[in-house]
């Protein structure tokens, strides 16, 4: 029983990351379709799976289309409720939920000022108040997790909760962002994962530049 999971490019495409962990964290099969971003076919690439407009978009096995990243999310927890996609834990479970639903609806100047790039770092990036702003909530909520379900990961085991931060965490590196030692902590396991990995690899294999993503700083290499 696989699904097809319709993506952005690996590089840039923080919910297509977000769909894709979705599968790969908790080994559900999946083929994955690039449609690639700002490349003037991205609409027709969509076309045949209307009414979605944006990535990451999934299929069922039984062809139902599904489109955002929750809702594809949500839907692989009550098909495979084995895989232990949400804690089993219910307080846990609880505040993964809060987790994810904060990071789908929030955090809108870090995702506007930092868009995800998985190529190289940028140096130089000074964040405005709002971006601080938004790093300052994401500490918070983190490290209230950690206290509560005691780590390594958000709500205790890796979950949903840790998909939706995986971004997050990238951006931290790619920008240089003030974080705590406990934060960067968290940050070096989300790129040291063997699944983070595996995605970042199969992006600089599709060597394409998006020039939407170009910023007027200096590069510098990827960690590791």
């Amino acid at each position: 029983m696989t699904y097809d999971l319709h993506i952005g490019d690996r590089l840039h495409s923080s919910w297509s990351l977000r769909g894709w962990l979705a599968f790969a964290k908790f080994g559900l099969p999946v083929r994955c379709h690039l449609i690639p971003l700002y490349s003037g076919a991205f609409a027709e690439g969509l076309a045949p799976l209307a009414p979605a407009r944006l990535v990451p978009v999934m299929q069922t096995p039984e062809g139902e289309v599904i489109g955002d990243t929750l809702a594809i999310a949500e839907t692989l927890a009550e098909r495979h409720p084995e895989a232990g996609l949400w804690p089993s834990d219910p307080a846990a479970r609880a505040r993964a939920r809060w987790l994810a639903a904060e990071m789908h609806s929030g955090f809108d100047a870090l995702r506007s000022a930092c868009p995800m790039h998985l190529g190289h770092r940028w140096e130089g990036f000074r964040p405005g108040p709002e971006v601080l702003a938004d790093l300052g909530r994401i500490e918070e909520i983190w490290t209230a997790a950690f206290d509560r379900f005691g780590g390594p990961w958000l709500c205790g085991d890796y979950s949903l909760a840790d998909v939706f931060y995986a971004p997050v965490a990238t951006r931290i590196v790619t920008y240089g962002l003030p974080v705590s030692e406990r934060a960067g902590a968290y940050v070096d396991a989300h790129l040291s994962d063997p699944a983070f990995l595996e995605w970042r690899a199969e992006g600089l294999a599709e060597n394409r530049h998006v020039p939407h993503y170009d910023m007027d700083l200096p590069k510098a290499p990827w960690p590791g």
